[in-house]
C-alpha cells in the first residue's frame, strides 16, 4: 500500500528547483541577487505548453514571469528570478495550454499550404477576442489584439498579411506579457527566504581584541593586555584594507581553573592570560566583558567607531564554559557528570581541552535556550550584528533552527557564520537551519581538480541554502601548504578566496606571512589563542602584504560579479597548475565580467595556453577583447585561445577585466 501523493495538475508541473528538502525549508538568495527557478512541464498530444513563475512577496502580492522552454525535448523550463526586497516569500509555476501558441503553430504551417485558410484566420480571431476578453490588461494592448482580429477578418487583404497581422511582434509580445491561459495547474507553493547582501557578499577581517595594543615590557617581562579602545585604533586600518566585517573572538572573561598556557600547555603561569574559549570566571561569563578589555561603554564607543568607518562587528559566540564560570555552580545540571563525579570537560580525540566544559543539551534544554537566548540578545543590543559560532555541529541542529528563527524574527538583520569543520551533512543542515554563511574545506583544497568539483558543488544546488565563506588560515588552521609555500602562496590563497566566492575572510598577521606552525600542529607556533602578539603595525609601514590585499577587495567592490555565488564558470588550461574561471553579470546595461587566471604552484612560474568558453564572457567564439589585469595594470588582447605566464616571477594570480572590443 502506498502513501497519500499529490495528484498530478491537467497540466503536469514537476522537477521544481530550487526547492529545499521537498519545500519543508527556504530557498535563499540574498536582495537583487538572480537565480534560475526551473521545471519540466508538458502535456498530451501536440498543443502548446507554457510555464509561468509567480512569485509571492512578503505583502503577498503576486509577480508573474514567463518562463522559457531551455530544452524541448527534456520539457524544460526556466526563469530567472529576483528578489527586490528582504522578507519571506514564496513561489510556485504554473503550467497551462497555450491556445494562442497552438494556433500561431497550427495557421503558419497550414495558411502556407494553403490549407483551411479560412477557417484558421477565424480561429485565430477568436483565440485573440478570448484574450481581449478573458485577461485585464491595459487599453493600449488591448487595442493591439483587437486591430489583430480586425486585420484576421479583413476578407479584402492577402492571406499571408492577415496572418501577418495575427503573429505580429507586437502582438507575441503582448501575449507574453500578458497570455491567455487555460488549464492553469499550479505545483506547490515553495517557501524563499530573501535576506540582505552582507548574508551573501562581505570581506571579513579577524583579530583577537586583547592583542591590538597589548604591551610586553622587556624589564620585567610581563604583558599588558590590549583594550577596546587601543583595538580601536587599528578600526581605520582594516577599514582601509577594504574589509566589510570587522570579526572578535570571544571578548568575556577567562577561567582560571585548568587555565591553558602557551601553545596548548596544561600549565599556566600566574599571567598567562589563557584562552578566549574558555569562558567565565568570577568576573562573569558569556554576559560580560574581560575586565581587562574595558567596559561595556568601551564596547560600545568600539562598536560605534566601526560602524563610522563602514565596519559591521561579528562577535564569536562560542558556547563553552570554564569551570569556574558562573553557569556551572549555578547550574550544574546543565553540564554532564562522569561516573567518578568529575564533569567532563571537551574533547575532539586526540585533542582535549581541559579548560572547557560543554554544555549537555538534553540537560534542560528549554533552560539552556532561555539563557543563550539572552545572551545573544543582550550583544545584539550593544550592536553585534554577526555571530561567528563556534563548533556548531558539537550543539544540537534543531536548537540552532530554533534559536537563529526565534531571534531573526525580532532581528531579521542578523546574520550566522558557522564554524563547523565537519562532516559535509552536518555543514548543509547547519545551513539549512538558518545559519546564512559556513566555513568549508577551502583550506585544505589546492589542486585545480579538487578546487573546481569543491567550487562546482558549492556555487550548485546548494547555493539555494549555503553560503561558503573561504578563509586561507584561521586562528586554528596553517595548513603545510602555507607553512612552506612562502608570499606567492598568501597571496595566491588569498586572491583566490576572495574572487572564488562572495565571501572571504583574513586572521590578523595574514599580511606578515605568519608561516610557522607549532610541531606536530596545523596550526600556528605561539598560537594568539594562548598568549598576546604584539605585532607592532606602527613599524611595518607597507612592507606587508596589506597593499595586495586592498587591491582585491577594490577589485571586488568595484565589479558586481564577484558578489554572486551561483554565476562561477571554469575554463580549460593546458597546465593542470593553472585554474582558469570567471564570474559575469549584467549591471544596468553593460555586462560586467571577470576572469581569473590563478598559477597554484607557488615556486615555479607557469607558461600555459588556456581555452575560453567565449559565451561564458558574454562574447561569441570568434570574438577577441582586451584583457585588462586589475592587480598589475597590464593589458593583452586575448581571444578564445590565450597564452599565459603567471607564477612568483610575475604575480601568482591575474585578475582581469573583460573589456571587448
Amino acid at each position: 500500500m502506498t502513501g497519500p501523493h499529490r495528484p498530478f495538475g491537467r497540466i503536469p508541473v514537476t522537477d521544481v528547483a530550487p526547492v529545499v528538502d521537498g519545500g519543508n525549508r527556504p530557498t535563499k538568495s540574498v536582495v537583487g541577487e538572480e537565480f534560475d527557478v526551473t521545471a519540466t512541464v508538458f502535456r498530451e498530444g501536440h498543443e502548446a505548453v507554457n510555464a509561468t513563475v509567480v512569485l509571492t512577496d512578503p505583502a503577498g502580492a503576486e509577480h508573474h514571469l514567463p518562463m522559457v522552454r531551455v530544452n524541448a525535448g527534456l520539457d524544460a523550463w526556466a526563469a530567472t528570478v529576483c528578489a527586490d526586497r528582504t522578507g519571506r516569500w514564496s513561489f510556485r509555476v504554473e503550467g497551462w495550454s497555450d491556445p494562442y501558441g497552438t494556433w500561431h503553430h497550427d495557421a503558419v504551417i497550414k495558411i502556407g499550404a494553403g490549407v483551411d485558410v479560412e477557417l484558421m484566420l477565424e480561429e485565430g480571431a477568436r483565440v485573440l477576442e478570448r484574450a481581449v476578453a478573458e485577461v485585464s490588461r491595459p487599453a493600449e494592448g488591448a487595442a493591439v489584439l483587437e486591430q489583430a482580429v480586425k486585420a484576421l477578418r479583413d476578407n479584402g487583404s492577402a492571406k499571408e498579411d492577415r496572418l501577418s497581422a495575427g503573429v505580429s511582434a507586437d502582438v507575441r509580445r503582448e501575449l507574453v506579457e500578458r497570455p491567455l491561459r487555460d488549464h492553469v495547474s499550479a505545483s506547490p507553493g515553495f517557501p524563499w527566504l530573501v535576506e540582505r547582501v552582507r548574508a551573501l557578499y562581505g570581506a571579513w577581517y579577524e583579530f583577537f581584541p586583547r592583542s591590538e595594543g597589548a604591551t610586553f615590557d622587556e624589564t620585567t617581562g610581563t604583558w599588558t593586555s590590549g583594550t577596546f579602545a587601543t583595538a580601536s585604533r587599528r578600526l581605520e586600518a582594516v577599514a582601509g584594507m577594504g574589509f566589510d566585517v570587522v570579526y572578535l573572538t570571544p571578548v568575556h572573561p577567562i577561567g582560571r581553573v585548568n587555565r591553558k598556557g602557551p601553545n596548548n600547555t596544561l600549565h599556566a603561569g600566574e599571567l598567562d592570560p589563557g584562552s578566549p574559549y574558555a569562558i567565565g570566571s568570577a568576573d562573569g561569563g558569556h554576559d560580560a566583558v574581560h575586565p581587562d578589555l574595558g567596559t561595556f561603554a568601551d564596547f560600545d564607543a568600539f562598536v560605534a567607531q566601526a560602524r563610522g568607518l563602514g565596519l559591521e562587528v561579528a562577535l564569536d559566540l562560542a558556547l563553552n564554559c570554564a569551570p569556574d564560570h558562573p553557569w556551572v555552580t549555578e547550574h550544574p545540571e546543565w553540564f554532564t557528570t562522569r561516573a567518578d563525579g568529575s564533569v567532563a570537560y571537551a574533547e575532539n580525540p586526540p585533542k582535549k581541552y581541559q579548560d572547557i566544559y560543554p554544555l549537555n543539551f538534553d540537560n534542560d534544554p528549554e533552560g539552556i535556550y532561555a539563557e543563550i537566548r539572552r545572551v545573544v540578545l543582550l550583544w545584539i543590543g550593544h550592536g553585534v550584528t554577526i555571530f561567528r559560532v563556534d563548533n556548531p555541529h558539537t550543539k544540537p541542529v534543531v536548537f540552532w533552527e530554533r534559536l537563529i528563527a526565534d531571534v531573526g524574527a525580532e532581528h531579521p538583520d542578523t546574520i550566522w557564520l558557522a564554524e563547523a569543520f565537519t562532516r559535509p551533512p552536518m555543514m548543509h543542515n547547519l545551513a539549512k537551519a538558518g545559519f546564512q554563511q559556513s566555513y568549508t574545506y577551502y583550506a585544505w583544497r589546492h589542486g585545480r581538480a579538487e578546487i573546481e568539483e569543491y567550487c562546482r558543488e558549492l556555487a550548485g544546488p546548494a547555493a539555494a541554502y549555503m553560503r561558503p565563506s573561504f578563509w586561507p588560515t584561521t586562528h586554528d588552521i596553517l595548513t603545510p601548504f602555507m607553512q612552506r609555500g612562502g608570499v606567492a602562496a598568501w597571496k595566491m590563497r588569498a586572491a583566490l578566496a576572495a574572487t572564488l566566492v562572495p565571501t572571504y575572510g583574513i586572521y590578523a598577521g595574514y599580511e606578515l606571512v605568519e608561516n610557522v606552525a607549532r610541531p606536530g600542529a596545523e596550526e600556528q607556533i605561539d598560537n594568539e589563542k594562548y598568549e598576546y602578539k604584539d605585532r607592532r603595525w606602527d613599524e611595518r609601514g607597507d612592507a606587508t602584504l596589506a597593499p595586495y590585499l586592498r587591491r582585491i577587495n577594490e577589485i571586488r567592490r568595484a565589479h558586481p560579479s564577484l558578489h554572486w555565488l551561483r554565476n562561477l564558470r571554469f575554463h580549460r588550461a593546458d597546465d593542470d597548475q593553472v585554474l582558469v574561471f570567471s564570474k559575469a553579470r549584467r549591471v544596468y546595461d553593460r555586462d560586467d565580467v571577470i576572469l581569473v587566471v590563478a598559477n597554484l604552484d607557488p615556486v615555479y612560474t607557469r607558461d600555459t595556453w588556456i581555452h575560453l568558453t567565449m559565451p561564458d564572457l558574454g562574447l561569441e567564439w570568434s570574438d577577441s577583447f582586451v584583457a585588462h589585469d586589475l592587480v598589475t595594470g597590464q593589458h593583452w588582447n586575448w581571444g578564445e585561445h590565450a597564452f599565459v605566464r603567471v607564477g612568483p616571477d610575475t604575480e601568482p594570480v591575474h585578475v582581469i577585466h573583460v573589456q571587448p572590443y
